[in-house]
C-alpha cells in the first residue's frame, strides 16, 4: 500500500514496541509522517530511525499518557513538528492479569488510566485537528472485550469499554467527518505472548516451540498473529479505500472469537 497515505500525519501511542511499533512502520511505508509516543525514549528513538528509513519524517515524545498534561504536550509537539493530524492510533496500554480477589485498586486504576482514560483525553485534545483534516481514529482494544475471562477481569472490562467509547465517538464523527473504528487483536507475537509462553515452559519443562503449538491448539486458532498483520489492517482502515468503514469493531484473531 505504498503511497496511499502520502502527505498524511499520524500519531501512534505505544509506538516503542509490539503492535504500535509495527503500525508506525506500516504507516510510514504508506507515506505518513509520524509522531511516536511511549514511555521508553531509547526505544522510541530506534523506531524513529527506522521510520526515517522510509524517507518519512518522525518526531518523538516520550510521555506518560496518564499525566494530566500529556494530551497538551503531544498536541503541542505535533503542531510544532507537522502542523496537522490526519490519523490517531490509540494503542498504548497493558492491563494486569490475576485472581480478581487479589488484584488491587491500584491495578485497576493503572489499567483504566493508561488504556482507557488516557486515550479518551488524547482523542478529545486531538479532535479539532481531526475534524479539520477529516481524519481517522483507530482504537486498538483486544478480544477479551468480546470474550471476558476470569484471569483477565481488568483487561476484559477495559477492552469492552474501548470499543463502546469508539462506537459512541463514531456517532459524533459521522457528522464531524471523522472516521472511527476499533480493532480487537487476538494473540499476537509480542513480549506479552512471550512472557506467557515462558510461564508455561517453566511449569512444564517444554521448549518454546512445543508450548507455542500446544497453546495454539488449545485456543484453536489458525496461527498466532504478527504486529504486521494488525498494522496492515490499520493502514487499510486509514486509507481512502476504506472510508465507508465507520463505527466498526473488527476481531483480528485467527478465528478465536466464535460469537457474531
Amino acid at each position: 500500500m505504498a503511497g496511499v497515505l502520502e502527505g498524511k500525519v499520524a500519531l501512534v501511542t505505544g509506538a516503542s514496541r509490539g503492535i504500535g511499533r509495527g503500525i508506525a512502520f506500516a504507516l510510514a511505508a504508506a507515506g505518513c509522517d509520524v509522531l511516536l509516543t511511549g514511555r521508553d525514549q531509547t526505544a522510541l528513538a530506534e523506531v524513529a530511525g527506522e521510520v526515517r528509513a522510509f524517507q518519512r519524517k518522525a518526531a518523538v515524545a516520550a510521555v506518560d499518557l496518564k499525566r494530566d498534561d500529556a494530551p497538551e504536550t503531544l498536541i503541542t509537539t505535533l503542531k510544532r513538528a507537522f502542523g496537522r493530524l490526519d490519523i490517531l492510533i490509540n494503542n498504548a496500554g497493558t492491563t494486569k492479569r490475576g485472581d480478581f480477589l487479589k488484584l488491587t485498586d491500584a491495578d485497576w486504576q493503572e489499567g483504566w488510566g493508561l488504556k482507557f482514560f488516557a486515550h479518551v483525553r488524547l482523542t478529545r485534545a486531538a479532535w479539532p485537528l481531526l475534524v479539520e483534516s477529516k481524519g481517522s481514529v483507530v482504537v486498538i482494544g483486544g478480544t477479551s472485550g468480546r470474550m471476558p475471562e476470569a484471569e483477565f477481569t481488568i483487561g476484559s472490562s477495559v477492552n469492552a469499554a474501548c470499543a463502546a467509547f469508539a462506537k459512541a465517538l463514531a456517532d459524533i464523527g459521522r457528522n464531524a467527518g471523522v472516521q472511527v473504528n476499533t480493532i480487537h487483536p487476538g494473540h499476537v507475537e509480542t513480549d506479552r505472548l512471550r512472557r506467557l509462553l515462558k510461564l508455561h515452559m517453566e511449569r512444564t519443562g517444554n521448549d518454546e516451540a512445543t508450548e507455542k503449538e500446544k497453546y495454539r491448539r488449545e485456543i484453536n486458532i489458525v496461527r498466532f498473529g504478527l504486529p504486521e498483520d494488525v498494522a496492515s489492517l490499520v493502514t487499510f482502515i486509514a486509507s481512502p479505500a476504506s472510508r465507508w468503514l465507520h463505527g466498526a469493531t473488527i476481531d483480528m484473531d485467527g478465528g478465536e472469537v466464535k460469537g457474531l
